[in-house]
């Protein structure tokens, strides 16, 4: 059976109340800040997989606007992005950056040794690296295409989609786990009372509530961030080096964020901030109700047990390193369960640990800013320059 777009949304949108209320009600989730999209559509696919095996037949979902949400809400996050913020927390971004790029070499020399150990080619230890972990699906899909010319590797697109979407899973799930202890074991707490533990939609510097106009009024906004990135995107095409059309969608808003400031104008942020929200939870959950668990272990065999080396390196990573260059403070802590979410994932992976951590304890209004861009523009940048060294003909991976 095949669900059409609508249909298909109305099921999303069930499966993501489930999972909200399974987050805030089962005491394990709860204590750990498991993202509710992750609960949700996890729960959803292993059922699926159940009801497959059970009687035959498939039920398949209209999943072309996920992309929209997608790109929607990198363009929310840009319309929240206030500049001067960002230049309060230059340092809080330095430092994470310094954690970041040695992260990435570490990451890849991780893979490449346990692909040698397992007598892997030393390629899929690359593709269990920081292609897909940090590059996620895109960034996945472009080098299996070249791994499978140039070393004539068989099933490697499969194993590659299979290492993004188990990475996408585990940086859900270790972030708020992280996070936590790091906040127990150091006595830390969040602002609590500053109107966003609970979850409502009153964040930032703006207590007023959110009405229909402020509302449409950012819906707009976001939408016109969104077609002026793919716009740029599309003219953009074959220029030596990608951007991803998420990146300039996110540049559009923080252009009309922060230019519209200047002339005087400015959004509503708490409304930005609930399109963006709504438009990542729906992303998230979208992407693991669609999650074909059956096929995803009939290739995984060696590949998990190089997954379950990389998220060990990144909580120790996260741990021992980005919280203490981030300042070893709250904001430090939610950080750290962000780097789980795009180290091991995706940005939005990470965004969804920040929330799922500042609706319980607060808001972090530095990570808030720090980590999307960091995620969205200077990992790809950092990336690409790590990947480059380590193909170089004749080094580590021979040609």
């Amino acid at each position: 059976m095949s669900l059409p777009a609508v249909p298909s949304l109305l099921a999303a949108c069930l499966v993501l109340l489930v999972g909200d209320l399974l987050a805030r009600r089962v005491p394990l989730l709860a204590r750990f800040s498991i993202p509710a999209p992750i609960v949700g559509g996890l729960l959803f696919a292993l059922g699926a997989l159940l009801v497959g095996r059970l009687w035959s037949g498939t039920v398949t979902f209209d999943s072309s606007a996920k992309s929209t949400f997608l790109l929607l809400f990198f363009a929310s996050v840009g319309l929240t992005a206030d500049l001067a913020l960002l230049r309060k927390g230059s340092r809080r971004l330095l430092r994470f950056l310094a954690a970041l790029f040695p992260f990435l070499v570490a990451q890849n020399a991780l893979g490449l040794l346990m692909a040698v150990v397992l007598g892997l080619h030393p390629v899929l230890g690359l593709v269990a690296g920081s292609i897909t972990l940090v590059g996620g699906h895109g960034t996945g899909a472009a080098y299996a295409e070249r791994f499978a010319q140039d070393f004539g590797l068989l099933n490697v697109m499969g194993l590659t989609m299979t290492s993004a979407t188990l990475g996408l899973v585990i940086g859900g799930i270790i972030g708020g786990p992280v996070a936590e202890r790091l906040m127990r074991r150091h006595r830390l707490e969040g602002p609590v009372d500053d109107g966003k533990g609970d979850g409502d939609a009153v964040v930032g510097p703006q207590r007023t509530p959110i009405t229909t106009s402020s509302y449409i009024a950012a819906l707009a906004a976001g939408l016109a961030a969104v077609v002026v990135g793919q716009a740029i995107a599309t003219a953009l095409e074959g220029a030596p080096v990608t951007v991803p059309s998420f990146l300039w969608c996110l540049l559009a808003g923080l252009v009309l964020r922060n230019g519209g400031g200047a002339l005087g104008l400015r959004l509503h942020d708490a409304s930005a901030e609930l399109i963006g929200s709504a438009c990542l939870s729906l992303f998230l959950v979208w992407t693991m109700m669609t999650l074909d668990i059956a096929s995803v272990a009939a290739v995984a065999g060696p590949l998990l047990l190089i997954l379950v080396a990389q998220a060990v390196l990144v909580m120790l990573w996260s741990t021992f390193v980005v919280f203490r260059l981030a300042g070893r403070d709250y904001e430090a802590a939610v950080t750290s369960a962000a780097f789980c979410g795009f180290a091991m994932g995706a940005t939005a992976t990470a965004i969804a640990n920040m929330q799922a951590l500042t609706r319980r304890h607060g808001s972090a209004p530095e990570s808030a800013v720090v980590v999307p861009l960091v995620g969205a523009f200077f990992v790809d940048l950092m990336n690409l320059a790590v990947l480059t060294f380590f193909l170089l003909p004749g080094f580590i991976v021979g040609r």
